[in-house]
């Protein structure tokens, strides 16, 4: 029971492997033929007024008068379903076509893929999700700061009062990530209780990243800048952030936190890994409901991932067969 919790916790933080860059630049190594698939740019000095993604220096609304209330509470959305739709289409082709010019660029640049070290396709991959970030968000911001002056629950990035009871950044990071990691557990345990079929780990992104893991200390460093930093904030911002928000205009905000915890869960493309991701979709939807500031589910994705990596590589550099124990947990 402990190797299926283990792997079911595992899963489902590292199963977006599938931008065509990553692809490409790890072709001659069958371990290493995905990418994790998906967070803001730098963050305005200036105040709320000027930038819709910033630090937020404004009062907090003081409507909530108790903790959970503001899980409740829609956004006011300005924009119709028109500008979701293209702002979503647009963000995946984005990420698509990022990856398929840098795959393009590669060779021109005269990196030769099968001569790479394992050091230096992990910086690559840092470099390639950097760059897929960046443009990502800047659809996002290019279209919605169109539509300034933004309300200030929007995009937000708040710092301050991060223990507060009712909107707490990390207070409320720590419950959800507690919630979170129950909720999976418990539900990789019914999967692995009442699945009658055997997933095949061999096709796993985990199985996949392995050989990275653990090989030296560039290559973990990296590791966790894509799946604890950049990733979070791409993944968050877009999915909570955006989505999730602009579907509170018609639907209750609980209802559109399943929604997106479902997008979210699918845009893995890991057909057996959507129950976990979309419990973990589901946490964060309503942690950022709760605080309505973005840092609050990044640091719960942040600390998911990359506590993933450190553990794992923790288990390899210790002499244990990360493979073999995930392959004895199927």
């Amino acid at each position: 029971m402990v190797s299926v919790i283990f792997s079911s916790l595992a899963q489902s933080s590292l199963s977006a492997f599938s931008n065509p860059t990553y692809a490409f630049l790890l072709k001659p190594n069958r371990n290493f033929s995905q990418r994790f698939s998906y967070p803001p740019l730098p963050c305005s000095p200036f105040r709320r007024r000027h930038s819709s993604i910033c630090f937020d220096s404004s009062k907090e609304d003081s409507g909530a008068n108790f903790p959970g209330k503001e899980v409740l509470r829609r956004w006011d959305v300005p924009w119709e379903w028109q500008t979701v739709s293209l702002t979503s289409f647009a963000c995946g082709l984005s990420f698509v076509l990022t990856g398929l010019v840098e795959a393009a660029a590669v060779p021109y640049l005269g990196l030769q893929i099968g001569e790479l070290s394992l050091d230096e396709k992990a910086e690559i991959l840092f470099v390639d999700q950097g760059i897929t970030t960046a443009v990502v968000l800047g659809v996002i911001y290019g279209i919605t700061n169109t539509f300034q002056p933004l309300p200030d629950d929007f995009l937000r990035y708040d710092l301050r009062e991060p223990f507060s009871l009712q909107k707490g950044w990390l207070l409320w990071a720590g419950i959800g990530l507690f919630g979170a990691i129950i909720a999976i557990a418990l539900t990789g345990a019914a999967m692995s209780l009442f699945s009658g079929e055997t997933p095949e780990r061999e096709t796993d992104a985990l199985v996949r990243l392995l050989p990275l893991i653990g090989s030296s200390s560039i290559s973990t460093a990296c590791l966790v800048g894509i799946t604890g930093v950049l990733a979070p904030l791409l993944e968050e911002t877009v999915f909570r952030g955006f989505f999730m928000v602009s579907l509170t205009k018609w639907v209750p905000t609980p209802v559109s936190v399943l929604i997106s915890a479902a997008v979210f869960a699918l845009a893995h493309l890991t057909p057996s890994e959507f129950p976990q991701l979309f419990v973990l979709g589901t946490a964060l939807g309503f942690s950022y409901a709760q605080t309505r500031n973005l840092l609050t589910p990044i640091t719960i994705h942040a600390t998911w991932n990359s506590g993933v990596i450190l553990l794992l590589t923790f288990l390899q550099l210790q002499g244990y067969d990360i493979k073999e124990l995930l392959q004895a947990s199927s």
